[in-house]
């Protein structure tokens, strides 16, 4: 376990740990371990360096893992010949980690989650009553930390102050739940999910985070040049977790060991350079450009979609279940009306249940939405990791999204306050910490992403956040998002809604 201090609030020290909670092993070494063999390493490298072998080596699998096993040094020294030397990476993916992060800022969590190919589970805002603590950024000395700690105090004391209002708002509204101890928790969380909306980025998270080694590999490498202080050194402390088990398989985010093994210097002048070359590129770029003004920020648009997406779908389905070129299905789809099309889907789909994935299919039809979403709608949405998200920076000037709780409960003005004036010091650090200046902001503050989708995966999005148990503020973007898929292609997203809608769109559906 590395334990790297990170900032003192007014109860005490808060501290970063990253502990390496566990990893994969060959089970003939838990198995022996069972008769009391205790092996000199547990690793999951050999099972690594095994399965390298397969495709050159006769010997069956199990058997060479018995060799990797028993001669470990070999093993290792397998894997930087095959994995690096000879460039089969996707290797690497055998070996799995977890870790349990703890005192890391909900900003850093937002930074480590963008690497889409691993799994997160997060303590939750929406669940927890918070406590106030959070993370003080090095950057920030002298009068910036004292309006940093300053603001952070004011955030929370409107957390806890209109958390029991905004409680009490839920149950004037639901008062047979707030006699019931089971539904009364879920009032208490919509009071939660609300009341957090003025908590700002550099509130204390934790989390569970799984990677397999090459991805681990590469978030370290990507965060040792990160802008932020925090990043760097939460892959400095990823890092020295995973050496102590797997060295030969992070050799990548090993400049020294890199170099001792192959002799040659590790390029890493992209993953350091790439932020600045991308902002002094842009800077050229609209150095003679017109001045442009962009107006209200709209919520939700489509901006571009697969024309005749069903077509394309229902032409990937007979694809598959044919021998058909694609050119003769389209011609075979010109002269097949709509109602004869929908009669072939709804076969297509007629056992289809609300917990079933879409057949692949679905993925031929594509959708690039542009998006205005708070920082707490963001924190859902990313999750969704089967689509490209691209999110801008957060921007004040796109103001804030507050719960219409908020407003019900007469504290517009408390919640207003406080985030003007966190955007006020967001612009005022912003000219000396540009990067940190965000952890000023709060869950309420907005930025503007692009994404592009599938229909396949429009529909796990519409099951899960279009369900009336999801929180308010990705429901509606969720519902908008459906909506203006369901206009390009009618047909192929027909049964796409929140599971607690299913059986009855269904029914619909398939009555008519």
């Amino acid at each position: 376990m590395l334990i790297i201090l990170l900032s003192s609030f007014s109860d005490g020290v808060l501290y970063m740990k990253v502990i390496l909670a566990g990893y994969n092993v060959d089970r003939e070494i838990l198995e022996g371990m069972k008769q009391g063999n205790v092996p000199e390493y547990l690793t999951p490298e050999t099972l690594s360096a095994a399965y390298a072998r397969i495709s050159r080596d006769p010997e069956p699998v199990d058997e060479l893992r018995r060799i990797s096993r028993e001669e470990v040094a070999k093993a290792r020294k397998s894997n930087l010949a095959i994995v690096f030397g000879m460039g089969h990476h996707s290797v690497a993916e055998h070996a799995v980690f977890n870790f349990d992060i703890l005192g890391l800022s909900r900003l850093a969590v937002e930074e480590l989650e963008k690497h889409r190919l691993c799994s997160y589970t997060e303590k939750s805002q929406r669940y927890i009553t918070l406590e106030g603590d959070f993370v003080t950024p090095k950057e920030f000395s002298g009068k910036d930390l004292e309006l940093f700690l300053k603001n952070m105090d004011l955030q929370n004391q409107l957390y806890f102050r209109t958390y029991p209002q905004l409680l009490e708002l839920q149950k004037k509204k639901d008062p047979e739940a707030a006699n019931k101890k089971k539904l009364l928790a879920g009032l208490e969380g919509k009071a939660k999910e609300d009341a957090r909306y003025c908590l700002g980025f550099a509130i204390e998270a934790q989390l569970g985070f799984t990677a397999n080694a090459r991805n681990l590999e590469y978030i370290i490498r990507d965060m040792r040049s990160h802008p932020l202080e925090e990043l760097r050194e939460l892959s400095a402390a990823l890092y020295h977790e995973a050496k102590q088990v797997a060295p030969s398989l992070i050799i990548l985010a090993d400049k020294e060991g890199f170099e001792g093994a192959y002799g040659t210097s590790l390029k890493d002048d992209f993953l350091k350079e790439v932020r600045k070359e991308r902002k002094e590129a842009l800077t050229v770029l609209l150095k003679d450009a017109a001045a442009i003004k962009i107006g209200s920020p709209e919520s939700v648009r489509l901006i571009e979609w697969d024309r005749c997406a069903d077509d394309r779908i229902i032409n990937a389905l007979i694809f598959s279940d044919s021998k058909l070129p694609s050119l003769y299905i389209d011609a075979l789809l010109m002269g097949a009306s709509d109602e004869k099309k929908k009669e072939y889907l709804k076969r297509v789909l007629n056992k289809l249940s609300e917990f079933d994935a879409l057949p692949r299919e679905w993925e031929m039809a594509n959708f690039e939405y542009e998006t205005v979403i708070s920082a707490s709608c963001f924190a859902q949405m990313k999750r969704h990791r089967m689509m490209t998200l691209l999110p801008q920076a957060y921007d004040p000037e796109l103001g804030c999204t507050l719960p219409d709780s908020v407003l019900e409960a007469g504290l517009e003005k408390d919640f207003q306050e406080v985030l003007d004036r966190s955007s006020e010091l967001y612009h005022q650090l912003s000219k000396i910490h540009p990067e940190a200046a965000v952890y000023a902001l709060t869950n309420a503050h907005r930025r503007r992403c692009k994404i592009k989708t599938n229909a396949r995966e429009l529909y796990a999005i519409s099951r899960l956040r279009e369900d009336g148990h999801a929180q308010w503020d990705i429901r509606d973007k969720a519902e908008k998002m459906i909506a203006l898929a369901k206009e390009k292609a009618p047909l192929t997203m027909m049964l796409a809604c929140g599971k607690d809608k299913f059986a009855e769109l269904r029914k619909e559906v398939y009555e008519k």
